[in-house]
């Protein structure tokens, strides 16, 4: 039985890279977001391919889960 999520647990999505926008910053898409976010990325991953963001839930709203992905 899956348990409910909570503040301070590790959790980690599933996104997909966009676009490259500069040397060390990406452009990816979070599934049921509505915009696209950008993230740091020294890794040097490419369009399309799919990457874990791991992170700390900071916050839970009604309908929203907040998670910190660090700077």
């Amino acid at each position: 039985m899956a348990r409910r999520i909570g503040i301070g647990d590790q959790v980690a999505i599933t996104a997909t890279v966009r676009r490259r926008i500069t040397e060390d910053r990406v452009s990816v898409s979070i599934p049921d977001y509505d915009f696209p976010h950008s993230i740091i990325d020294h890794t040097k991953v490419n369009r399309g391919q799919q990457i874990d963001l791991k992170g700390e839930v900071t916050r839970i709203d009604e309908d929203t889960v907040t998670i910190d992905l660090g700077p």
